[in-house]
């Protein structure tokens, strides 16, 4: 096997650095090389942020299949197969942004001494008790449920890592559903969220009478999650998902989440600036650097998404997703997540001159390719498996405000946030969702905004997409 190309640890390096989760320490514009090549991925409209290939003087792409599998094993498990376990509250979200439930879990996912193979299960709370600490439990109350075991050469068949970020799938689900997983990890936090797309056909088409026309999202699962020391079961007791009692009572230092705060939506506004980490079929892993993302390019600014037809929910703690209501054949879908980990340190403290800190990841999958017939170039005889077009992972960090925008420019920008009095009246939340994931009513001064970006439904209506949700496509 071939060692990885100098350039490309280079490159791996500048992005990985800081066992903290500090990613990349920003440069001054000095020392920005010339751009020798520019960013193309399947966007909805085209960019302007000044992406600069870190190292310009040779291609960061490995070159054979034994380096790129070498280089997605160091990412695996330089953020993820990490030695303890990710437990978070797995809250499912349904297609209207409803939260239907909610389970105590965590990912094990634990590299042997050898360093070839990663064991991955789930650990399930399936009862509790009451204790002193509201978020601790026996791990006898544990269910644990095998996944998978990965090995350099198995990981990259479902896994693609960039940089800190991961995407699982897109994979069909026993079910027939398409899955599709991302992950951000920032210092001892995750935030990891599955969107899943069932088959669907155009109103007044028999289900079954012929194959799917799309696949329209049905479920989302979202889960912030904490590293957590490993408790085999039945020897002690384990700590369970992060909590706002815990972060309050022992803030995170700089370099680890914070999960339990409100995030004003302007906050999401500003001069943003790190390194970009871009995979494709064609081009492979390529490093890049970023000067400043420009107003294109900051999707993580608009909630409702850029193209007509996305699905977005906003979450406290600074957590973004969004994806295709729907996923066609022929037409690549984008799933976004992004993540505000750290604010600025407040001034006067120790921890004066911290940065805050963005994250995102997006990705592109198509589904629904058909394969014809190699006798009747006019029949289909199934599809394709869905695959993963592109991916990108940006870790970013805040250089300052932007240059001539007031606040409430800034929170006109936002527009789509609806305001809720939880924590405080400052935390924003999009979807209707309070911070416990329950309906919050416009006030009077919010519902004429509300009126304006969509009109509202009739009773009839909404006892139709009731009785069958496909009526709320809109082909």
């Amino acid at each position: 096997m071939m060692p990885p190309r100098p350039c490309l640890l280079a490159a791996a390096a500048a992005l990985l650095s800081g066992r903290a989760g500090h990613a990349f320490v920003a440069p001054g514009r000095a020392a920005v090389p010339a751009a020798k090549d520019t960013l193309h991925t399947s966007r909805a409209h085209h960019s302007t942020t000044r992406l600069h290939v870190t190292n310009p003087s040779q291609p960061d792409a490995p070159k054979t299949i034994e380096e790129d599998a070498a280089l997605q094993w160091e990412l695996f498990t330089r953020h993820h197969a990490l030695d303890g376990e990710w437990w978070g509250e797995w809250s499912t979200y349904n297609y209207m942004g409803d939260l239907e439930d909610k389970t105590v879990a965590g990912v094990s996912l634990q590299l042997n001494d050898d360093s070839n193979a990663v064991t991955h299960t789930h650990r399930i709370l399936s009862s509790s008790t009451q204790s002193d600490c509201t978020t601790c439990f026996s791990s006898s109350e544990v269910t644990t449920l095998p996944v998978a075991t990965y090995a350099p050469e198995t990981l990259g068949r479902r896994n693609r890592c960039a940089a800190q970020g991961m995407v699982i799938g897109p994979s069909v689900l026993k079910s027939g559903a398409m899955s599709t997983e991302l992950v951000l990890r920032h210092g001892d936090g995750r935030v990891r969220v599955t969107f899943q797309h069932a088959p669907v056909w155009e109103r007044g088409v028999e289900p079954g009478s012929c194959p799917p026309q799309g696949l329209k999202l049905f479920r989302a699962v979202v889960s912030k999650e904490k590293l957590r020391p490993i408790v085999e079961d039945g020897e002690g007791t384990i700590q369970g998902p992060p909590s706002a009692d815990e972060e309050q009572a022992s803030p995170p230092p700089p370099g680890n989440p914070r999960f339990f705060r409100p995030i004003p939506p302007f906050k999401w506004h500003a001069k943003w600036a790190g390194t970009s980490w871009t995979w494709g079929p064609q081009t492979g892993d390529r490093g890049w650097q970023i000067e400043e993302v420009d107003e294109a390019d900051a999707w993580h600014g608009r909630p409702t998404g850029d193209q007509t037809g996305t699905w977005s929910l906003k979450l406290p703690g600074g957590v973004l997703i969004q994806c295709p209501k729907v996923i066609v054949g022929g037409m690549a879908g984008i799933c976004r997540l992004a993540w505000l980990p750290e604010d600025e340190g407040e001034v006067g403290t120790e921890y004066d001159g911290n940065r805050a800190k963005l994250l995102r990841i997006e990705a592109s999958v198509s589904a629904l390719e058909p394969v014809i017939s190699e006798e009747d170039s006019e029949m289909m005889v199934g599809f394709y498996p869905p695959s993963l077009g592109s991916l990108r992972t940006d870790v970013l960090e805040k250089m300052g405000e932007l240059e001539g925008a007031t606040l409430e420019e800034r929170e006109q920008a936002s527009e789509g946030y609806v305001w809720t009095p939880a924590d405080g009246g400052d935390e924003p939340a999009t979807n209707e969702k309070s911070a416990k994931g329950e309906a919050v009513a416009p006030s009077a001064e919010e519902a004429p905004k509300a009126q304006k970006k969509a009109a509202p439904l009739d009773e009839e209506t909404k006892k139709k997409i009731a009785a069958d949700p496909r009526n709320a496509l809109d082909f």
